[in-house]
């Protein structure tokens, strides 16, 4: 895999995600020589969910609260039902997602994460996938949503399920070598 040296990402996570969705990104955006952060609601360490029960913990480096959105030109937000549930109702977390958004960084969703996108008011107007059973909440944010291993509109990389993680992460490394992505407005494509 290419370098990525002077890339800074950030993985935003609380308790509950998909254990491949988190450990996949963070282990092949290390790979590439990126310096990649774990933010969680509380700068502790989160556990995540394995299949059918709770799996491994991954340590953070900060809380999300300690963001500097300035610092990095990507988020990466892992998936499953728990941990966007519970980011989508913390209200720093929701603003740091539209943060990002409106400061043209890269924004990665996979399975139920794109539940932020929608909490933050960003997911209007835009081509995006997610996982089959958010379907409907997507559609009603108005996305023009799409059932397909990645949708990207405008350096917003939306993805469904672990199946589709090697072109999430590549689809992420991609955007990161473009850079930043102007937009015209947070809620329009």
């Amino acid at each position: 895999m290419p370098k990525l040296e002077n890339a800074k990402i950030l993985i935003m996570s609380a308790d509950g995600f998909e254990q491949s969705e988190l450990e996949f990104p963070l282990e092949q955006l290390k790979q590439t020589g990126a310096t990649v952060h774990v933010a969680t609601p509380d700068g502790k360490a989160v556990k995540g969910w394995d299949k059918d029960d709770w799996g491994n913990t991954v340590d953070a480096d900060l809380k999300i609260s300690d963001v500097k959105v300035d610092d990095y030109i990507a988020l990466v937000l892992p998936g499953g039902q728990i941990n966007p549930d519970l980011l989508r109702v913390d209200k720093e977390a929701v603003q740091l997602v539209r943060d990002f958004v409106t400061g043209d960084k890269i924004v990665a969703a996979i399975c139920h994460a794109p539940w932020l996108l929608i909490e933050a008011g960003v997911i209007k107007g835009r081509e995006a996938t997610s996982y089959h059973s958010i379907r409907t909440d997507m559609e009603n944010a108005g996305a023009r949503w799409e059932d397909r291993e990645i949708a990207i509109d405008n350096g917003i990389i939306t993805s469904r399920s672990p199946n589709d993680l090697p072109a999430f992460v590549d689809k992420i490394i991609e955007e990161v070598r473009e850079g930043e992505h102007k937009r015209t407005s947070a809620n329009a494509a």
